[in-house]
This record gives C-alpha cells, sequence and structure tokens, in this order.
C-alpha cells in the first residue's frame, strides 16, 4: 500500500512579468517529515511557499497538496493549512485574543484552544492590547498561535522565528514543531536540524541537498 506525499511539485515554475522566480522545481515531502527550503534573497522561496498556500498560481508545472489539485482544488485545501508568512495576518486594531477569536469561529474551534495557545507563547497579560501597540515580537507571537489555531495537517512557515529573541523562540518552538513542515530559513545550522529533506533554491532553479551545511552555504556565496 502506498501513501500520496503531502506536497507534491513537478516542474513547477512562476514568473513576474519577464523574471523567471522559479524554473522547473520538482520534489516530494511525505506525510510527517520537515522539509528546510534555503536560498539567498531573491531565490524564489517565499514564491513559493505562497503557491503551496494557495496564494499564488503556478505558470507551469503541476502541484498537489494534502491530496488536491492546485490551484484547482484549493477550496478543498486551504482549511487544512497553517500558514505564517512576513506579514502576520492580524487586524491592528483588534486585540491579540480577539483576532485569535475570530479565526477560531471561522476554523470552529472552540475559545479554550486560544487561550491555551496565548498562554503557551506568555502573552496572557498583553492579550488584551491592540495588536498595533505590541512589540514586533509580541505580533508574531500571536502570529504563532493563529497559524497552529486548528491544528493543521500541513504547516507553512517563513522564517517563523523572526523578530524573536531566544526566550521568545523556547516557548514557540513546541508549537511548530511535529507534523508536516515546510520551512524556509537563514539559519543555517538550526534549519538543517530540523530538515528531513533539503531543498535549496538559486538562480529560479532548485536542487535536493543532502544535510551538509558547507553545500547549503554555497547557495549564498
Amino acid at each position: 500500500m502506498t501513501t500520496d506525499p503531502a506536497v507534491a511539485c513537478v516542474g513547477v515554475g512562476r514568473a513576474y512579468g519577464e523574471r523567471t522566480v522559479l524554473r522547473d522545481v520538482s520534489f516530494e515531502l511525505p506525510a510527517g517529515q520537515t522539509l528546510a527550503v534555503f536560498g539567498a534573497n531573491g531565490a524564489g522561496k517565499t514564491t513559493l511557499l505562497r503557491m503551496l498556500a494557495t496564494l499564488l498560481r503556478p505558470h507551469a508545472g503541476d502541484v498537489r497538496v494534502l491530496g488536491s489539485e492546485l490551484p484547482q482544488q484549493g477550496w478543498a485545501v486551504r482549511g487544512r493549512l497553517g500558514f505564517l508568512g512576513h506579514e502576520p495576518l492580524l487586524y491592528s486594531a483588534l486585540s491579540a485574543r480577539e483576532n485569535l477569536r475570530f479565526h477560531a469561529r471561522l476554523h470552529g474551534v472552540g475559545r479554550e484552544r486560544v487561550d491555551g495557545l496565548l498562554a503557551a507563547v506568555g502573552m496572557e497579560l498583553r492579550a488584551d492590547e491592540p495588536i498595533r501597540l505590541l512589540s514586533r515580537g509580541m505580533v508574531q507571537r500571536v502570529a504563532v498561535c493563529r497559524a497552529v489555531l486548528h491544528e493543521p495537517e500541513l504547516l507553512l512557515l517563513d522564517e517563523p522565528y523572526a523578530n524573536l529573541d531566544p526566550a521568545a523562540v523556547a516557548l514557540v518552538r513546541p508549537l511548530l514543531t511535529g507534523g508536516t513542515r515546510v520551512l524556509i530559513s537563514h539559519d543555517v545550522e538550526g534549519g538543517l536540524a530540523e530538515a528531513d529533506l533539503v531543498l535549496g533554491l538559486r538562480g529560479s532553479e532548485a536542487v535536493l541537498l543532502g544535510h551538509d551545511a558547507a553545500q547549503v552555504r554555497k547557495l549564498y556565496a
């Protein structure tokens, strides 16, 4: 009996006007594993993640996420994904608690889950302040809570520990660990330590790499 991969990309490409960002990207990510994606700025990492999150359409190739063809079946997969990008996707006028309760209603999640996550990331005392008054690190903690609120089947993480001090990283890391993940990171050693598979992007093209830090660093040379 075979098990379909959680993510499968075959010959995927994407361009912005005349500039090709991704070309002929192919890989498979088995369920329960972590794919770490490395590459210099502009290599196409975020573009790839946004395609998997159904936020961008591929211009070439085939993308399948959790058994659904994208973008045609994006409706079937969005509620099963947890996406943490550069933007927190929070309403600045609402408090952390209000934001999470809003998302909880969308996903049919109880309020106790919201309160538990806020406690887990050390935000109980600031949870009722508007997002716009919180530090970037605190906003990132709340964004992590939003991404995992509905216990998604696949986490799509773009530099999830950005703006966090070591103490905050220690709080949020357990929420982002385990399960099936695609992780973008500039932290070579840290990313490799979390990865089962390693994808390198350079010059709009992709290559599957081993767990060799020196090999990954060449992407940034």
